[in-house]
């Protein structure tokens, strides 16, 4: 399926979120499409699932996948995850898969996924983490910033811009660390030239999932 193609992901959200029959999930960063499909079986008929992408050609190849799946519980919705086009409280559930890290303002990302959850909501993402204070050097390469490496916020600091934006109930589940040689593939993948910030990375890089809710309404 092209969904799979064109998915470049850190995890898998979808098997992770604990999504059930009716609800509404929105995922950050679409891409391809795959998540959004996977969820939308996931939530059911009653359900519904949105992918929202800042691409046209990503939302094109998305909607063709949409129409070969035959979903009709799916929108494609164009727009940034700093700025989301989705009414307040609306949504059950938000996914997205290694997207959050590429972002340039990511408190703003944090308080766009509290206003568009409703009370109660959850907030289950997969992305990458860096353990510790990550190297100047390698927070200013650009390079490694496309290669999903160097946007990569702290755990502590993926904390405490959740609890700023006012969620609870925040977990941070490490699901792969990343060394020398798997780094270098992620930089590399991005079309990123070789760098020598890579081996300073290594063991403190990693694939997380991240978990945190809007407290219910008082």
């Amino acid at each position: 399926m092209d969904a799979v193609l064109a998915s470049l992901g850190c995890g898998n959200p979808t098997a992770l979120a604990e999504l059930h029959a009716g609800e509404t999930v929105l995922d950050l960063g679409s891409g391809g499409g795959i998540d959004v499909l996977l969820s939308a079986r996931r939530v059911g008929p009653t359900g519904r699932a949105i992918g929202l992408d800042m691409t046209d050609e990503m939302l094109a190849l998305a909607r063709k996948n949409q129409a070969a799946a035959g979903a009709s519980n799916v929108e494609f919705v164009k727009g940034t995850i700093e700025s989301m086009p989705i009414p307040d409280a609306s949504v059950d559930v938000i996914i997205s898969n290694c997207v959050i890290n590429l972002s340039a303002d990511k408190r703003l990302v944090m308080q766009e996924a509290f206003r568009v959850l409703k009370p109660g909501g959850r907030f289950a993402v997969s992305d990458i983490v860096h353990r510790g204070e990550m190297p100047a050097t390698a927070r200013a390469n650009a390079d490694l910033w496309c290669g999903c490496v160097s946007g990569a916020l702290s755990d502590a600091e993926y904390k405490l811009l959740l609890e700023d934006a006012g969620f609870t109930e925040i977990d941070i589940e490490p699901t792969r660390e990343y060394g020398e040689a798997e780094i270098r593939a992620l930089a590399d993948g991005a079309g990123a030239p070789e760098s020598t910030e890579v081996a300073t990375l290594a063991g403190s890089l990693m694939s997380a999932f991240i978990r945190a809710k809007k407290p219910n309404a008082n």
